[in-house]
């Protein structure tokens, strides 16, 4: 078959989705010797992707996502690359695409948080498009021909949302990173932050249901009492981190760290050098950074949403996210039980064996051949 692949969010720019593109097409490279691919890319990221297999091709559909012309436009240039097959690793599929094609559907986030807190539109235009998601989604959903969710929680929530049978949704875990030396860093990352030790990380968005209001009351709770411990939050400079250092600023919390266009080797260091890991989030499809942090050998505290419990199992301390005293005692507990802790961390590194990129990409394979 000669399949294509919408790349156009390919790239560490573009966070979670960005990565599980680049993994899918990295490993169908190593084991895919049959189908041939067109890798679909926009100008801005052309360049980051090198084709390493002479079955794959790649080509700029220079259309911003959720766009008109990424509607109107986009299938046109679809058919004419005349692929047997698209895969298309958002639910953003064009509605006058006509061909075969699967979905992954990562979450249902737009679905059920759709209140103006998670937007910067004027009401009236956030609520136009909203309508026109949910439309692109469902159709998306209705019309593929396999939908990939990537975890049992995603499938069931698809399953109560639309009226699809369920054989027609086929599950693929995402991964995170193997496990990762704890090597001795250079203080001088802390430094440059002016970050006191031990520190609580969080590495993520700061959309509404991500939950960083709460978690930012419950350390200010603890900060009170100890002055000697700080909250690192590592995340895009926007408007919704913008709103999270007006609440710390409001309430005079101390010892909070918001930090932007961290590095790589940046990001490591604050991992490894971190007491523990924090993820408040109200809604998951799948949870990256919480697998990122046990590879580092980091004890993780999440929220005892149903998805992170699937993905993070005996790994992790679960707590009610919607209870700031609870947050607060779960910092607390996963601070100070060095029994917890050890516990934690070497589960962890049992956890992550559950997850592999090739193992995804080998489950997509099969979900193509069969359509």
């Amino acid at each position: 078959m000669k399949i294509g692949i919408d790349a156009r969010f390919y790239g560490p720019n573009s966070k979670g989705l960005g990565r599980y593109t680049q993994k899918l097409i990295e490993h169908l490279e190593k084991i895919d010797d049959t189908n041939t691919y067109v890798i679909f890319l926009r100008a801005s990221n052309f360049g980051c992707y090198q084709p390493k297999n002479i079955r794959f091709t790649k080509v700029i559909a220079d259309y911003r996502w959720y766009s008109f012309a990424e509607q109107i436009f986009m299938p046109y240039f679809l058919y004419k690359e005349k692929c047997d097959l698209i895969h298309f690793p958002h639910f953003n599929v064009p509605y006058f695409f006509r061909g075969k094609f699967v979905v992954t559907i990562h979450d249902l986030i737009l679905i059920h948080f759709p209140t103006m807190r998670s937007s910067t539109l004027h009401p009236l235009i956030y609520k136009i498009k909203f309508s026109a998601y949910k439309i692109v989604i469902k159709r998306a959903i209705m019309r593929a021909r396999r939908v990939i969710a990537v975890s049992q929680f995603t499938k069931k929530d698809i399953l109560k949302t639309y009226q699809i049978p369920s054989q027609k949704i086929v599950v693929t875990y995402e991964a995170g990173i193997e496990k990762i030396a704890q090597d001795t860093q250079p203080s001088t990352i802390i430094e440059k932050y002016g970050i006191i030790e031990p520190y609580v990380l969080y590495v993520g968005n700061a959309y509404p249901h991500k939950n960083l209001e709460r978690l930012v009351g419950a350390f200010h709770k603890i900060s009170t009492r100890d002055k000697n411990l700080s909250l690192v939050l590592v995340g895009k400079d926007d408007f919704f981190y913008n709103k999270i250092l007006t609440v710390i600023t409001k309430c005079n919390i101390r010892n909070v760290h918001i930090l932007h266009n961290v590095s790589d080797d940046e990001l490591k260091a604050l991992y490894v050098r971190s007491r523990a890991y924090i993820f408040p989030s109200l809604y998951e499809g799948f949870g990256l950074p919480p697998l990122e942090a046990m590879a580092y050998g980091v004890p993780v505290a999440a929220s005892d949403h149903p998805c992170l419990q699937e993905i993070c199992g005996k790994a992790a301390y679960y707590f009610d996210a919607r209870n700031t005293s609870a947050i607060t005692d779960a910092l607390l507990h996963i601070m100070t039980d060095d029994r917890l802790r050890t516990e934690l961390i070497n589960n962890g590194y049992e956890n992550i064996k559950r997850f592999s990129w090739r193992k995804m990409a080998q489950e997509t394979l099969e979900i193509y051949n069969k359509n």
